[in-house]
């Protein structure tokens, strides 16, 4: 590149980070005056003359220095850790959407996930039961299966009805054998994206508990980890053991659960007239052995 072209380069970059800064400062200012000093153990007073906390109250209160909290807010070209900004975060009781968008516009390299990413839209089971007699279900970033409609029920019954680490995907296929998908790299595929994933949650206890004790129980899962192939997910075809109605074949597509990050609907589309009609004969043998449990 040409001593003209960095200096381009170089004026678009500054330009890009100030406007960054400029709207960090602006959303920190305006999350600071909604605080009341009562809300966080203050007296009201009677001499002020903005909203909301001071910035020395705010700074004291995150446990940051108060000249770093102020050149932070006037948008000054300075680093800021996930631990400071959660700090602040807290003190400004800011939700998991506000919280992401602090962490964005401050740049941080790790940015944290919302503590309640699992948490399923009201609407998402009626639109999973909607889709029937088409399979539907919503995993979350390393396969935890979050919800199904019956149809996929039938074609995956290991996991539909299991609890606690056994309703994985992952867990279910590598350590329990149940892998109902006769897809050539399709397993190499699934971890490739659960990898890509973890780099979200990098030192968070409940991933790294997950990652050591499906390494420790599957060498294959434990060399396809080790690899560090990322990818992410894509339409595919997929061919589901049937059993006793033979292979299954079915067209997926993900969409995005709004509010949920990682976590996607998967819905499988029947590739011909002929496995439609195998999903409906396993859908009803998978009803008659539910009467047969009850009675």
């Amino acid at each position: 590149m040409s001593v003209s072209g960095d200096l381009l380069v170089s004026v678009v970059e500054g330009s890009y980070l100030r406007e960054r800064r400029e709207e960090l400062a602006s959303f920190l200012r305006s999350r600071r005056e909604r605080v009341r000093p009562q809300d966080v153990g203050l007296a009201p007073g009677a001499r002020r003359r903005t909203p909301g906390l001071r910035r020395e109250e705010l700074a004291q209160l995150a446990g940051v220095g108060v000249t770093w909290y102020t050149w932070l807010e006037q948008g000054r070209p300075i680093n800021a850790s996930v631990q400071v900004l959660d700090a602040v975060a807290r003190v400004l009781d800011l939700g998991p959407a506000e919280r992401w968008h602090l962490y964005r516009l401050a740049d941080v390299p790790g940015v944290p996930t919302a503590h309640d990413a699992d948490t399923l839209p009201e609407m998402v089971l009626p639109v999973l039961d909607s889709l029937e007699p088409n399979p539907a279900c919503v995993y979350n970033g390393k396969y935890d299966l979050l919800a199904c409609n019956e149809s996929y029920a039938a074609l995956f019954p290991p996991i539909a009805t299991a609890d606690g680490i056994e309703r994985n995907a992952l867990w279910q296929i590598f350590v329990m054998g149940n892998c109902p998908v006769q897809t050539d790299g399709l397993l190499p595929h699934m971890v490739a994206i659960t990898r890509a994933n973890y780099a979200r949650h990098v030192g968070e206890p409940a991933w790294r508990d997950f990652v050591e004790r499906l390494s420790a129980e599957s060498d294959d899962f434990a060399a396809m980890w080790a690899s560090h192939q990322v990818a992410a997910p894509m339409p595919q075809v997929k061919s589901f053991d049937g059993d006793p109605f033979g292979v299954v074949n079915v067209h997926t597509s993900s969409f995005a659960v709004i509010g949920m990050l990682e976590s996607r609907m998967v819905v499988y589309l029947p590739a011909s007239a002929a496995d439609a009609a195998k999903i409906e004969r396993l859908c009803a043998r998978a009803a008659a052995l539910r009467v047969s449990a009850v009675s």
